[in-house]
């Protein structure tokens, strides 16, 4: 069939490819507008992190303002969310396809993290998207993960920037995920992933270009009472 959606074209009538590609959409936009770090700090903490630090609903944000044991509820919630979105857009597509193309689990990894930059019950108001970004690379290709996620880990560690590592491994995912997966929709798909990733860290890129930005330390601020 091939990596991307060309042979799920050919393979489905018209009406059910589309069907299948709106389901899965649908489907993972709203697993990932569960975003973590929204849930347990609004409904647990009773203190929504979005009120705090840079108003960013994302993983960094709240291990800055609340720290603690929860961090790794955040962290477990935003990955698991995008895993189920993958493996239930791969089962309902096998139900239908002898083999399920690549190109679905981009799809749905798009829609899980347009979700959970994006949710529709919060205010449109979410994360980054470098959690759910780096956990689709681990779902897809241990090459492109080691790539992603080793260029993340070197440039946090020697810059302290998560932004600039995040960015910069943005923009190898797509670039990576064509060398191993040569498909147009494919690349496509991973593009667009970048894209919103870049957009979430606009105000970050202007920051490291200006030395403004704020360095990443354990040592996470105090929220006042």
């Amino acid at each position: 069939m091939g990596y991307g959606i060309t042979g799920l074209v050919t393979e489905l009538s018209a009406g059910v490819t589309v069907f299948l590609l709106i389901a899965t959409a649908v489907l993972s936009y709203f697993l990932g507008c569960l975003n973590g770090a929204v849930i347990v700090s609004k409904y647990i903490l009773q203190d929504d992190v979005r009120d705090h630090g840079s108003g960013n609903a994302g993983l960094t944000n709240f291990y800055r303002t609340f720290g603690g044991k929860l961090t790794f509820a955040v962290i477990a919630a935003d990955m698991m969310k995008m895993v189920i979105a993958v493996f239930i857009s791969s089962v309902l597509c096998s139900t239908v396809l002898v083999a399920v193309p690549i190109f679905i689990r981009f799809w749905a990894g798009l829609f899980c993290a347009l979700g959970h930059m994006f949710p529709c019950m919060f205010q449109f108001r979410g994360g980054k998207g470098i959690l759910s970004g780096g956990t689709l690379a681990l779902l897809l290709d241990w090459r492109i993960t080691l790539v992603v996620w080793g260029i993340f880990i070197i440039l946090v560690a020697v810059t302290k920037l998560v932004s600039l590592g995040s960015c910069v491994a943005s923009v190898l995912f797509p670039i990576m995920s064509v060398i191993i997966f040569p498909a147009p929709s494919v690349f496509l798909c991973a593009l667009c992933v970048t894209a919103l990733i870049l957009w979430q860290h606009r105000g970050n890129i202007v920051r490291i270009l200006h030395g403004e930005e704020s360095k990443f330390s354990f040592q996470r601020k105090q929220v006042k009472p």
